[in-house]
């Protein structure tokens, strides 16, 4: 009887376990906030980094590249930290990036924006070396034309094919107005914060003075948990 009873035991510890959840993906979880900005993560995590970023900011694409797998493998999966991406707006190539990273599902963004920075430094090359012809081109005439020339002269089609948005995809998402209104208010935002240059950080809210880098960043987040 007593065997009876042990394996009756060990049968319930195994429905118990099967009927468990499985845990959240948190990678998969990503969220709008009111003024645009995206959300990766568990809402309810115990810590809340918000980062501030351009795309034409070198300093930016080394943190992402640096930061992308600690902050997502060690914090952002098991549900310790939700991370926040905010735009500073710096220049119009910046805003060209900025809106096609902002294109279409919301749920494609944090691909969308790891991309543009981890291929910063082909992609930005044009800014360097670009003709008088070129420069008249990024800043005369309406918004969607001048993004247009942006997004073909840094060839930022075949990086939005890459991520599988067609050039009418891209096209319709450089014509959204809303979306440039957006991404100016959070820029403006950032400027009554005192924040003028990125990257930039925030923990809970908190500005983190003298904070660029991941190897800043990085002790200062260990001591929240």
């Amino acid at each position: 009887m007593r065997i009876i009873r042990l394996a009756a035991i060990a049968f319930a510890a195994i429905l118990s376990v099967a009927a468990s959840p499985p845990p959240a993906n948190w990678l998969a979880r990503t969220a709008v906030t009111q003024s645009g900005s995206h959300v990766l993560g568990n809402p309810g995590a115990k810590v809340k980094l918000t980062e501030y970023i351009s795309y034409t900011c070198p300093h930016c694409a080394h943190f992402q590249i640096e930061a992308e797998a600690p902050l997502r493998l060690v914090y952002v999966m098991p549900g310790k930290l939700s991370v926040e991406v905010r735009h500073l707006v710096r220049d119009p190539v910046d805003l060209t990036v900025a809106m096609l990273a902002n294109c279409g599902d919301p749920n494609r963004f944090f691909r969308n924006h790891n991309l543009f920075m981890q291929r910063q430094e082909a992609w930005i090359k044009p800014l360097y070396n670009a003709t008088p012809a070129q420069q008249q081109r990024w800043t005369s005439g309406d918004l969607r034309t001048r993004l247009r020339a942006i997004a073909s002269d840094f060839r930022l089609y075949a990086i939005m094919a890459q991520l599988g948005y067609t050039r009418a995809d891209a096209d319709r998402c450089l014509a959204d107005k809303a979306m440039a209104d957006r991404l100016a208010a959070q820029t403006a935002d950032a400027g009554k914060l005192g924040i003028s240059g990125t990257p930039n950080f925030m923990l809970d809210g908190i500005l983190l003075s003298g904070t660029h880098d991941w190897a800043t960043l990085y002790p200062q987040l260990q001591a929240r948990f």
